[in-house]
């Protein structure tokens, strides 16, 4: 692609691992801004989100390290697994990203958009190179240094794999890095606490149980769930222990589904998505495609700790900015590239 001489294309050097992380790293010396931004090769973002990001650090104090940009999916007519991808970003991006940044909670950072300071980023010593999702763990590790982490009211459109395969491959690559970062963070328990206090601490479990203990076991209580429905119908609770236990497999049953429902809907709004309500249905398959991913990425963990499983883009048939198929045809398979450019103004 013929770039500008705004632009400045770093080739790494040869070496191991050969992932985006350590391409960033190779490029975080070089960098001459007090800010820094990362985008994907595929990224739309809104055309003035560099100022936005600019303008929040300028009237913020120092402590405030990194700001997070919505993500938004923009081939969202490409089949129904981009439409449920749509979903799921809405939820994360535009409910959950939102709610924690508000109660001041750490956030594990989308790969894409995200805007630091450049002091402080060398200061928590960049990206981890041999994490498959970098931008995860230093969410975490900016908390654990005193950070804090914001979202930015801009999006940025991506385009999201269409194939079940192509999608399998991406999520596998996410889950081993959940994993990787959740191995990371309980590395020294004591010394997490001591850093980040309780309150986070507690928080940083939670998140880690959903995105990495929990996912391997959604099959096994759906099974257990189907079987005990089918075993022995509705629950009809005659003594005391079985009338509280009756309770909590309902209450657990309808306030978890009525939660990630309520999630779904609420992102939707935001995201102006509320014409895909038909496939809130298949939400819950889409969780068990999850735990595919994350049954397979637990075997990549043991096998391939540190292989970075390509995504292969430029493959959009639909475009929700109504511009058409996204023009270039990329495919990740030079990840030791970062192209860095300077911010006007």
């Amino acid at each position: 692609m013929p770039l500008s001489a705004a632009y400045e294309i770093i080739v790494a050097p040869p070496g191991f691992p050969r992932t985006k992380p350590r391409a960033l790293n190779v490029a975080l010396p070089l960098l001459r801004g007090e800010l820094v931004a990362v985008f994907d090769a595929e990224d739309v973002p809104a055309p003035g989100q560099l100022r936005e990001a600019a303008e929040r650090f300028l009237h913020a104090p120092r402590r405030l390290a990194c700001l997070q940009a919505s993500l938004a999916i923009d081939n969202i007519d490409d089949s129904w697994l981009t439409k449920l991808f749509a979903i799921e970003y809405a939820i994360l991006f535009d409910v959950l990203h939102h709610g924690t940044a508000g109660l001041r909670l750490p956030i594990p950072l989308g790969g894409s958009s995200n805007h630091f300071r450049t002091g402080v980023l060398r200061e928590v010593g960049g990206w981890d190179a041999w994490n498959v999702t970098e931008d995860a763990d230093l969410g975490m590790r900016l908390a654990r240094f005193g950070y804090r982490t914001a979202t930015l009211a801009s999006s940025t459109h991506e385009e999201a794999p269409a194939r079940l395969t192509a999608w399998l491959t991406q999520r596998r690559r996410w889950s081993k890095g959940w994993m990787q970062t959740c191995l990371t963070l309980s590395r020294d328990p004591r010394r997490l606490l001591r850093e980040v206090g309780l309150r986070q601490t507690t928080v940083l479990v939670m998140m880690m149980t959903a995105l990495v203990v929990v996912p391997p076991l959604w099959p096994v209580f759906a099974a257990l769930t189907a079987y005990g429905l089918l075993a022995h119908g509705v629950p009809a609770p005659v003594t005391s222990f079985e009338l509280v236990s009756a309770t909590l497999w309902v209450s657990v049953a309808v306030f978890g589904t009525g939660s990630l429902v309520w999630l779904a809907l609420l992102g939707m709004r935001r995201r102006d998505l509320l014409g895909l309500w038909p496939y809130l249905a298949l939400l819950v398959p889409y969780n068990l495609l999850m735990s595919v991913a994350a049954w397979v990425a637990l075997f990549d963990l043991f096998l391939r700790p540190f292989h970075w499983h390509k995504t292969e883009h430029g493959l959009a048939r639909s475009s929700r900015r109504g511009v058409g198929p996204f023009a270039p045809h990329t495919r990740e398979t030079r990840p030791e590239t970062a192209v860095t450019a300077p911010v006007p103004g």
